[in-house]
């Protein structure tokens, strides 16, 4: 039932509320991936902070580890108290997260938060994580935390906040991927995401199960992040670890950091700067430490040895011994450049990942099993995030354009509408 408000109402003409009662206006949408089993997969939702600040304070909001979040930037973890650095507000961040099957559609299942005075659902939901889920999935996903009234919220709650992501077997047009959940600004276009996120629209079009390009904000999408791959066995506790191009992941304890270098899909492991006590990192029957390789040219190639990550197991680095014989002998490793904590937010500051190491464009991609439903009148267990609610006064500015036409004329127009309707 709507209720109208004389202030507002009487800011704007009649034919503009008689307009606005007829035409409908198109609701936020986002991508969701069914699921059937209890698979987990790492992921990236992109976060706008809404006020400075600390390291330690976004990790707590998503139940990360504040240095996988630094590094997952390509954040220098090297800064003193870097975990206690403040952030700036409007910074944009990469945040990594675990994606689980949850009642059918993957989600967010570890992400929790304590209400504060003065918090509201709507404001958790479209300031504190920034559009990344809407006050309905928060009540619904809290049915005995959240009374009849959504607005009075009890101090030191403990909510669930069921966060979008996608796994879609961790692949892009069959190549190594990680899917992040972007929420889409006032000034974005599809192109211009598929730009700066290394791929192609078509290609955003199709994991997003969109039959245009058009966008509009608060829509949620899911994009593909060329990534490098890791195989370690499933009882490794880094099972599945995926690292998106020009950018770092901590493992094993903070004694290990892999990265994934710009222009490759190769995973590569050496000790982490915050190693202090762990396991050994010396592979078997070598003097090769972790992360350590020796090459030998032979007129039939380049002998290549080296020491690599092999997953994290029963608090044990493990550690494995390859040799191969290669057409020509590697250069050295190619690192994402590091930045120093960021203090300030500027056109310097992009925390977006490295060129995809193969072209945009690719091979013609099979559409994946996921939907793009809107946010209104759903019954699947994750509902799509829902529009903020406006105001009549937010919808005359909407239609400002019109109200250069003369009330007489929108008013035939809208009768000739509403007769033959």
């Amino acid at each position: 039932m709507l209720t109208q408000n004389p202030i507002v109402a009487g800011k704007c003409p009649l034919w503009v509320l008689l307009l606005l009662a007829v035409i409908p206006f198109g609701v936020p949408k986002s991508t969701i991936e069914p699921c059937s089993n209890s698979d987990t997969c790492s992921s990236l939702v992109g976060y706008t902070l809404y006020t400075d600040l600390k390291v330690s304070e976004v990790a707590s909001l998503f139940q990360t580890d504040p240095i996988a979040l630094l590094t997952a930037n390509a954040v220098d973890i090297s800064y003193p108290d870097v975990e206690n650095h403040i952030l700036p507000a409007r910074l944009f961040l990469k945040v990594p997260l675990t994606c689980s099957c949850v009642d059918g559609i993957f989600k967010s299942a570890f992400v929790h938060y304590k209400t504060r005075p003065s918090d509201t659902l709507s404001f958790i939901a479209d300031t504190v994580y920034s559009g990344l889920v809407s006050a309905d999935q928060i009540k619904e996903g809290n049915p005995n935390a959240v009374g009849s009234d959504p607005s009075v919220l009890n101090v030191g709650t403990n909510l669930w906040i069921p966060l979008p992501c996608t796994c879609f077997n961790g692949t892009d047009n069959n190549l190594p991927a990680i899917y992040m959940s972007y929420v889409v600004s006032p000034v974005d276009t599809l192109a211009g995401i598929a730009s700066t996120y290394s791929t192609t629209l078509t290609d955003l079009m199709t994991v997003n199960d969109l039959g245009s390009p058009a966008i509009k904000e608060g829509d949620i999408l899911a994009i593909p992040l060329s990534a490098c791959a890791s195989s370690f066995p499933k009882y490794a506790s880094d099972f599945a670890l995926s690292v998106p191009n020009g950018s770092y992941a901590i493992t094993a304890s903070h004694c290990v950091q892999c990265s994934c270098g710009p222009g490759s899909r190769n995973l590569y492991c050496m000790p982490a700067s915050l190693a202090v006590s762990c396991s050994s990192m010396q592979c078997k029957n070598s003097n090769l430490m972790l992360g350590n390789v020796t090459v030998q040219q032979t007129s039939g190639g380049c002998n290549v040895t080296s020491c690599d990550y092999g997953g994290f197991v029963n608090n044990t680095i493990v550690t494995v011994l390859s040799s191969s014989l290669q057409p020509r002998c590697p250069g050295p490793q190619q690192f994402p450049p590091l930045k120093a904590p960021p203090s300030s937010v500027g056109p310097d500051i992009l925390f977006s990942p490295a060129p995809a190491p193969i072209e945009a464009g690719g091979p013609t991609r099979t559409a994946k099993s996921s939907s793009v439903a809107p946010s209104t009148g759903s019954v699947i267990a994750f509902p799509p995030k829902n529009a903020p609610s406006g105001s009549s006064s937010s919808a005359c500015t909407l239609l400002s354009p019109l109200s250069r036409f003369p009330s007489a004329v929108m008013l035939g127009l809208f009768l000739k509408y509403w007769i033959f309707v």
